[in-house]
């Protein structure tokens, strides 16, 4: 049992762990003014940043959950650790050397414990990579060079071999002080028949280390055809501190440059993340022994500052085999959805993977498979309609009927709608705008009513032959047309000129562009018309369904205040409302031209947009402060 540590030691901890460089490890902090740094928090799930830390004051607090403490309380509680194994590991970090009262600082410390398992695994991983150096380990050795792999390579990853034989590793750990019973805890050791025994035989090993550096576990590749287990990995079994959901081979060497490039790399292998970082592109990271998942997702979305906003790319590389594509389709139906930064899919050519391609021919072409990254719905609807011929009607049919309700699945309004104008074009449907609508029914959308087809051809979708049909009078994301349009029939003064500067393409229900069209055809609002005789000139440019929308909405009520000046900043409010989802379309819109160029081949292109896209940006959150202004 380890003696109390000296307060004047956990004093110095606190004063030499600088809290935003230890969170930073974890969470991607960013400037929220006054001193203070926000974040993703570590300890809850959410989709704006809450979690602040303040590095004058040495504390952190999560304005969403209510966490807050010191640097030791949060190493506690994002790594599960006694306060002791807290303080031990900021003071390795710090190299302060502690010192225990009523024991020293030699004093043991208590079995089983996180930091023991801890310890135990690294003794293990400088076992393993010693016996890498062994002429037992040839095998292995020449293994990693086959793949283009020296020895620099291998101790940068800590490879390392497990000798044959059944207890040379637990001999060794047993004579560091360790015991059976927290060795077989760690997944380090197992019971044989005739005692513990070690869990990996004759096998090549890479440690797996948690986002903080600490060594885990291992997963073990078979190297020798005599090996009586036919699987080719096996990985440490679940532990205490070892949680295959929660790590990611590489992490810990990728976190930086995850948070600084706002990029990260998903392969599928040891050696694929090896090959993407001696090929230049240090952000590659890969689950272990399992898919990647939620858990996975949640730790990546910290490091990637991943919220609301266009924060970086997520690039799922998979092998070129019918097996990668399966798993490419299944981190669509798996994760995308979880994160709202730009996710997108790298298929190598000829079945390969990232190590194959190295190999093949060379980091340059590791480099340009990230470059020529494809958008992760792009590629899922193709797979998808790559099974039916789109040269004949029923083909056309049946591949909407897949693939509408993929894209219904996307959660950006934004992007849902433009991916849907994209999948019409990518069939061949002429009536873009009906292939939107139903995509937005099957999102969810309160669906419009349905009327007689134009043609069999079109049958899987009809649509109106008397106009389009009346819009949802309650559907949210048409309140800003909605009440633009109240306001152009009903105050043409109050929406004035600009109203009339709106294009058709401000607006996105086919009945509300026909009303505009109608109200633009009229002269707009400075016909000097109004009441009924503005609504009896754009009728007469209406088609019978829109003719009775039109006389909706210039009789629906408006929340407009009776005071001009009130009356003037609802305006004001509900236009600029209407503009930021035009602009927000148009920034969707370079997002979407952005993913389809390759960084390497249209550089000054990609350039302009990203220009264009930082300039959209501002405008796109100057509208929507006018419009929440004008509204207060």
């Amino acid at each position: 049992m380890a003696g109390r540590i000296r307060e004047s030691d956990i004093a110095q901890v606190r004063e030499r762990s600088r809290i935003d460089e230890v969170v930073g490890g974890y969470v991607q902090l960013r400037s929220a003014g006054g001193g203070a740094l926000k974040g993703l928090c570590p300890f809850h799930d959410e989709k704006t940043p809450s979690f602040n830390v303040r590095s004058t004051h040495g504390t952190f607090h999560c304005f969403g959950c209510g966490e807050g403490g010191d640097v030791i309380a949060f190493v506690m509680k994002i790594d599960h650790l006694t306060f002791v194994e807290a303080v031990e590991r900021l003071a390795e970090q710090a190299g302060i050397q502690l010192t225990y009262e009523g024991g020293g600082a030699s004093v043991q410390r208590d079995r089983g414990t996180r930091s023991r398992l801890v310890d135990a695994h690294k003794a293990a991983q400088e076992f393993y990579a010693e016996q890498l150096r062994t002429p037992e380990a040839l095998k292995a050795r020449e293994f990693l060079a086959e793949r283009g792999f020296d020895e620099a390579a291998a101790n940068t990853f800590g490879c390392g071999f497990a000798p044959a034989g059944w207890d040379k590793l637990t001999k060794y750990l047993l004579g560091r002080g360790f015991e059976v019973a927290e060795l077989i805890k760690g997944g380090l050791v197992k019971e044989g028949r005739q005692g513990p025994i070690d869990q990996f035989h004759r096998r090549l090993l890479w440690p797996i280390r948690d986002i903080g550096g600490d060594v885990v576990g291992f997963g073990a590749r078979r190297i020798f055809d005599d090996d009586q287990i036919q699987a080719k990995y096996l990985n440490t079994r679940e532990t205490p501190i070892y949680k295959k959901t929660q790590v990611l081979f590489g992490l810990d060497s990728a976190k930086r440059e995850i948070a600084k490039r706002h990029q990260v790399v998903v392969v599928e292998g040891y050696t694929d993340v090896m090959a993407m970082h001696a090929a230049g592109v240090p952000t590659a990271v890969a689950s272990c022994g399992t898919a990647f998942g939620v858990e996975h997702i949640k730790v990546l979305r910290r490091l990637l500052m991943d919220d609301a906003s266009f924060r970086g790319e997520v690039i799922f590389t998979f092998d070129g085999d019918e097996a990668g594509q399966k798993a490419a389709r299944k981190a669509f139906d798996d994760g995308d959805q979880e994160f709202t930064a730009q996710t997108f899919i790298a298929v190598a050519p000829d079945g390969m993977d990232p190590c194959d391609l190295r190999q093949a021919k060379g980091d340059v072409a590791v480099k340009d498979l990230v470059a020529r990254r494809r958008p992760l719905f792009t590629f899922a609807i193709h797979a998808e309609l790559a099974e039916f011929d789109l040269d004949t009607a029923e083909g056309r049919v049946e591949a909407l009927r897949r693939t509408v309700p993929l894209v219904a699945r996307i959660k950006d309004h934004s992007l849902r709608d433009e991916y849907a104008r994209q999948l019409a074009g990518w069939v061949g449907w002429d009536d873009a705008q009906t292939v939107v609508r139903r995509v937005r029914e099957t999102a969810g959308v309160a669906p419009t009513r349905r009327a007689r087809a134009v043609n069999p051809s079109q049958a899987a979708l009809p649509v109106e032959v008397d106009g389009p049909p009346r819009p949802n009078p309650n559907d949210s994301e048409l309140h800003a047309q909605r009440e633009v349009l109240k306001l152009a029939l009903q105050e043409p003064a109050l929406a004035g000129p600009v109203y009339d500067s709106m294009p058709a393409s401000a607006f996105t229900n086919p009945a509300y562009i026909a009303v505009h069209t109608a109200v633009m055809a009229a002269g707009g609002t400075a016909s000097g018309l109004a009441g009924a005789e503005l609504l009896e000139a754009v009728s007469k440019n209406c088609p019978p369904t829109v003719r009775r929308l039109a006389s909706e909405l210039a009789v629906e009520p408006m929340p407009l205040p009776n005071k001009n000046a009130a009356a003037e900043r609802y305006a004001s409010a509900i236009l600029a409302a209407l503009q930021k989802e035009q602009v927000g379309r148009q920034v969707a819109d370079i997002k979407s031209r952005l993913q389809r160029l390759s960084p390497i081949e249209h550089a000054e292109e990609v350039r302009e947009l990203w220009g264009d896209l930082v300039a959209m940006e501002e405008w796109h959150k100057a509208l929507g402060m006018q419009a929440r202004g004008s509204m207060g």
